[in-house]
This record gives C-alpha cells, sequence and structure tokens, in this order.
C-alpha cells in the first residue's frame, strides 16, 4: 500500500491562503497603498451575494459528506468516492465555493490587493493541496476515480 492509499500528503491547510491573502491585501491597501474597488453598494451587495453562493456551495459538500460517511478533513483517508451532489458538477466544490468566497470578501474589502494573490493562491492550491488529494483517490479508488475525472472537471 502507497502512502497516498491511506491518506494525501497535503503539504497545506486549504483555507490558510485564502485567509493570509485577504488579510495581508486588507493590510496593504490600509498600510502601504490603497487598490480601491469602485462600486460603492452596488460591489457590497455582490460581495455578499458570491460569499453566499460560496457558503451555500460549501455547506452542500459538507452536507454530500457526511451522507457519504466520509471525511472532509484534506490530512486524513477518504473512505468513499463522492460522485453525487456538487461533485457532479466539480471534483472540488469546496474549493470553487472557497473562490466565491474569496471574491465575495474582497468586494466586501472594496480592495484589488486580494486580486493580485488569486493567482499564488491557485498555484498553492494546485500543488500543495489538490495535487496530494487526487493522488490519494487514484491510490484508493482506481478505476472509479479515473472514470470519475474523464467525466467530472476539477473545477467547474
Amino acid at each position: 500500500m502507497t502512502l497516498h492509499a491511506s491518506k494525501p500528503a497535503t503539504r497545506i491547510l486549504p483555507p490558510a491562503p485564502y485567509a493570509a491573502a485577504l488579510l495581508g491585501g486588507w493590510w496593504l491597501d490600509r498600510q502601504v497603498h490603497a487598490l480601491p474597488l469602485g462600486g460603492g453598494a452596488v460591489t457590497h451587495a455582490l460581495g455578499w451575494l458570491l460569499a453566499g453562493i460560496g457558503l451555500a456551495l460549501f455547506i452542500w459538500t459538507l452536507w454530500t459528506f457526511q451522507r457519504h460517511r466520509t471525511t472532509v478533513n484534506p490530512y486524513r483517508g477518504a473512505s468513499e468516492l463522492c460522485m453525487d451532489g456538487p461533485f457532479r458538477f466539480s471534483r472540488n466544490p469546496i474549493y470553487v465555493g472557497d473562490w466565491f468566497i474569496y471574491a465575495g470578501v474582497t468586494l466586501w474589502l472594496a480592495t484589488a490587493w486580494p486580486l493580485a494573490f488569486a493567482p499564488l493562491i491557485w498555484l498553492l492550491l494546485r500543488y500543495g493541496v489538490i495535487r496530494h488529494e487526487e493522488a490519494h483517490l487514484d491510490a484508493r479508488f482506481g478505476d472509479a476515480y479515473r472514470d470519475y475525472k474523464t467525466r467530472v472537471r476539477r473545477w467547474l
């Protein structure tokens, strides 16, 4: 049994890059150089909408994990391959939800700084988390996971 068969070798707690980028963007905007986003009340309302969509997707995914009696913990091994609920549309619905929340909070903060960090967040998640989760699912579920990958995109 390989290391990935028992659990993913995840390197980063997934919410950490988002939180660090939002906090860093807020700090840079207030202390170094403002990069305001315009739009006022419309921008703020859109931020609430995006964050709400992200939160709803997160809750739907947690509910799906619970129904399948498998873990949401990125450091533990999956006991079952989830392919229904939000997993019909994305292999990573929590991370998609996180992006919606990130965009929403960026709009609340009314600064473009977090947008500058988005490529770094993507790289950290893709190579520090998702790569390891995918290796785990492949080792654990084999052909069933490989077939699922051909039908469902990683993101959307």
